[in-house]
């Protein structure tokens, strides 16, 4: 993967070179072994304007022009849908070498283009309806237009949870708290500053309970991964890493008996072979800090209103039992949303290959990552957890 942040004079194509030279000379192989790509992207047509064969565009000077490429667009969960439909590919049998490859552009000069475009990930039609929901009496684009629609969502989502749970805003800076941590030793990532609670609770108010520094970045970078069949794994030299479990699924509207990612991760275990005991070390969808407290919940690493113990006990940071977004998460790695996918699964082979250094993870031989995207309400529009392994 490339670095993530803001960078001005960079394109998504050079961006998306940057990631697949870099996976391809990774896996010891050539542009001419690969046999068909998948590439992720979420906002271009609206930063951009480049609407269609975004991946032909941004892939052109890779030499992998072509091969079959299918663009593909899934909110933030477009990379590792992506990536599901690579490795689904070689599962299949109708490859041998497939590439997924996630890349975002999403800084812009005028932050409203950024936060429109991502608002983009909602039901258009349903707009004004879920905008009554969220804001109720204060529902007027003249004080609300210039405000990120999903930080507000997730907002919501922290008040919710803190009622059912008892998570406090301490507990929500101490998840940020612990991703700058974890960041700092991330070379990649988009912000490495470490912080206190004291500082996370005194940054700029974004929306209820959220303050600045628990909330993800806008930002741009890209990702890839290379996907191999057996037969050719036996035959390269880099260290490979299994996967055992991908599952997508779209969330739904209105209550339900479990959430998307509750679905989506109990069947992943089911494929795997394996429960959330097994976990040594995870990625999930932290795009503002009360998410991850979630995500522990719904990935089965605590029980139903646990998230803030676990994270209390020490067990979800480096040294504790299943450390939790390693790579510093969306919160401090970055968010570029049709890479953050692919980001993840490079943070969890690194992980299992133990090639990270400082933020390593002794003896991780499982691992779990959960990505979401999009909103229906009160679902996501769509997740992805995957399970991998080191063989």
């Amino acid at each position: 993967m490339t670095a993530f942040g803001k960078f001005p004079d960079r394109t998504m194509g050079n961006l998306a070179v940057e990631a697949t030279t870099s996976a391809l000379s990774d896996a010891g192989l050539a542009v001419s072994d690969v046999e068909t790509v998948f590439f992720a992207n979420a906002t271009a047509g609206l930063m951009t304007g480049q609407e269609m064969v975004r991946g032909q565009i941004a892939l052109r000077e890779t030499g992998l022009l072509g091969l079959p490429i299918v663009n593909v667009e899934n909110a933030c969960a477009s990379a590792s849908t992506a990536a599901h439909l690579a490795w689904l590919s070689v599962a299949s049998g109708q490859t041998d070498i497939a590439l997924a490859v996630g890349a975002e552009k999403l800084s812009h000069p005028d932050k409203n283009r950024s936060f429109t475009a991502l608002s983009a990930a909602v039901d258009q039609e349903r707009l004004d309806e879920l905008r009554a929901e969220l804001y109720g009496e204060d529902n007027d684009p003249a004080t609300t237009g210039d405000r990120s629609f999903f930080m507000d969502v997730y907002a919501d989502m922290a008040k919710k949870y803190m009622a059912r749970s008892g998570a406090t805003t301490q507990d929500f800076a101490a998840v940020a708290v612990k991703s700058h941590r974890h960041a700092a030793l991330n070379p990649r990532a988009q912000y490495r500053n470490e912080v206190t609670v004291e500082q996370v609770l005194e940054s700029r108010h974004v929306s209820g309970p959220l303050t600045l520094l628990m909330c993800s970045p806008i930002g741009d970078g890209a990702a890839a991964l290379v996907f191999v069949s057996d037969d050719v794994a036996s035959r390269l030299e880099t260290p490979k890493v299994r996967l055992r479990a991908s599952v997508v699924v779209s969330g739904r509207e209105g209550p339900s008996a479990e959430t998307a990612a509750e679905r989506a991760a109990m069947k992943a275990y089911e494929i795997a072979g394996l429960g959330p005991e097994a976990v040594d070390v995870a990625e999930v969808h932290d795009a503002a800090a009360p998410a991850e407290l979630i995500i522990y919940e719904e990935l089965g690493l605590c029980g139903p209103g646990d998230g803030p113990k676990l994270l209390a006990s020490g067990a979800t940071t480096l040294g504790g039992r299943v450390p939790v977004n390693t790579s510093g998460g969306l919160i401090s790695k970055g968010h570029p949303v049709g890479a953050t996918g692919c980001a993840q699964l490079v943070e969890l082979t690194e992980q299992l290959r133990g090639t990270v250094g400082a933020r390593q993870v002794e003896g991780a031989r499982v691992a779990v990552g959960e990505n979401g995207g999009g909103y229906l309400g009160p679902d996501p529009a769509a997740v992805c957890v995957t399970v991998l392994s080191r063989d």
